[in-house]
């Protein structure tokens, strides 16, 4: 026995790992990146990952906290990560041998027409082995799959706590947008009513037609009846980041009632130099390119695993403890005993379906190089748009805010001349339809700059940075033990 276990020894120390070794695809160069979306230096400033407190407005830093520690979607991310690392460890101790405690009665009763018999009848205790050596690899090479998978599990934690914190933002944005769109609309219904109400009391006295009447009228109901379709809106956004934040509709209700310092009403003055000041590595670093890297790295172990199974698997099981045909005497030393099976199996002829395992690993692995590829082109298409799209909302909004100024001081103009009879009734109409499309009008571009903003940092990673393997099986969600123990190193 001895001689054996120092050659299963041996040869497990010698073991190799076959099946190629994973490396990062280097598809684009930095400088290729840094051309394409216009960089200003390779190396340029990161983005934090609380870049929604730039908008200082505290309600929506309350909830983009609240969404990361309750929201549904962040506990399921962060159960798949706890349910990797379990994959993991399982699967880490796959290349050592397993030890079971055994206690068993066997009785025995043979045919008397297979000559000479005796019955057997004896008690047995001791301790079951089994160690399959892996001198090809192949369990390393899948535990190398699962620790692969793991990193992927922690990305998507990234991943999602991004989606989270755009998602929150953005309907909270729209929102705001929603509500100053209401006050908007109440304002100018308010000041329409005082319009109709001159215009009715003229009309009483023969001072006005039934025409300008019937204008003013419809002019006060058709404001009256976008306001509806507003407070749905809001509501539906409401109703959202109470979702977003694992609570109940209506369990936001104080903090995202219409607030007077409404960030929307204001445009939000942001560098726009800063769009080209990001470094190249956001791209490769984005919580989803990292999932895709990831996976191919996952799926490349799996040609290996594939591979060792062309070559002869060694084995050695046995047991120790002891035998006695009465459980009292178990004890006895005399009862000790041992027995052990080193087995050696090769593949002969399986009719080809193993080298089809290890062709169609390498068939999924260009896949997963192709789904990678395709991850990093568009992240750098999102950034590109996301940049575009900040810089020209900026000079839609500088035309949108001189359009409102105009058609204000056009407005007021129109109805000083309508009150000294210089003017038709229908000319003020239109004169406040306009208006209260060109004050919507700044409102939807103030918000939609937050808008793109917030595309821009989730285009480029919003700050999430990858983790060491050993910072991400620490990480404070999981509790976990030491992986220099249980991670398969």
């Amino acid at each position: 026995m001895r001689k054996t276990t120092i050659l299963l020894l041996g040869l497990s120390v010698a073991a190799c790992s076959v099946g190629p070794d994973f490396e990062r695809p280097e598809l684009y160069s930095d400088q290729e990146i840094q051309k394409s979306l216009e960089l200003t230096k390779v190396s340029g400033q990161m983005v934090s990952k609380e870049w929604y407190k730039e908008f200082r407005d505290p309600t929506l830093n309350q909830l983009v906290e609240q969404a990361l520690k309750d929201s549904p979607n962040a506990k399921i991310a962060i159960e798949k990560l706890r349910q990797a690392r379990s994959s993991l460890k399982i699967n880490a101790v796959g290349s050592l041998p397993m030890i079971d405690a055994d206690g068993s009665y066997h009785y025995n009763k043979p045919s008397k027409n297979i000559g000479y018999t005796i019955d057997t009848d004896y008690y047995q205790l001791g301790f079951d082995a089994a160690w399959e050596v892996d001198i090809w690899g192949q369990t390393r090479r899948q535990t190398e799959s699962y620790r692969a998978m793991f990193e992927a599990a922690a990305a998507n934690l990234d991943n999602v706590y991004l989606s989270l914190t755009a998602e929150v933002a953005a309907d909270y944005i729209s929102l705001r947008t929603a509500q100053a769109q209401i006050r908007i609309a109440e304002q100018n219904l308010k000041l329409q009513e005082d319009i109709y109400n001159t215009i009715a009391t003229k009309n009483k006295y023969g001072l006005a037609d039934n025409l300008a009447l019937n204008q003013a009228q419809y002019m006060v109901e058709n404001t009256k009846a976008a306001i509806p379709e507003l407070k749905k809106q809001a509501e539906a956004y409401k109703n959202a980041l109470t979702i977003l934040v694992g609570k109940l509709p209506g369990g936001l209700e104080n903090q995202l009632s219409a607030d007077d310092n409404n960030l929307v009403r204001r445009r939000f003055e942001y560098k726009l130099s800063r769009l080209y000041e990001l470094p190249v590595s956001v791209v490769r670093n984005r919580p989803d390119v990292r999932i895709a890297e990831h996976q191919l790295h996952a799926q490349n172990a799996q040609i290996g695993a594939a591979i060792a199974n062309l070559y002869p698997n060694l084995s050695l099981s046995g047991f120790l403890g002891w035998q006695a045909l009465k459980v009292p005497d178990l004890v006895d030393t005399d009862s000790y005993m041992y027995n052990y099976s080193p087995a050696i199996s090769l593949p002969v002829f399986h009719w080809g379906a193993l080298q089809n395992q290890v062709e169609l690993q390498k068939e999924t692995t260009r896949e997963y190089f192709y789904q990678y590829q395709n991850s990093v082109l568009n992240a750098i298409a999102e950034i590109k748009n996301a940049m575009t799209a900040v810089n020209e909302e900026y000079r839609k909004n500088s035309s949108a805010y001189a359009a409102a100024k105009a058609q204000k001081k056009a407005t007021e103009l129109t109805l000083d001349k309508y009150e000294r009879g210089l003017v038709e009734f229908s000319d003020v109409m239109t004169a406040e339809q306009n208006l209260l499309a060109a004050q919507n009008q700044l409102v939807a571009s103030n918000g939609q700059i937050y808008q793109e903003i917030i595309a821009f940092y989730k285009a480029s990673g919003g700050g999430y940075q990858p983790q060491s393997f050993e910072e991400a099986y620490m990480s404070s969600w999981l509790k976990g033990l030491s992986c220099k123990t249980r991670c398969g190193r």
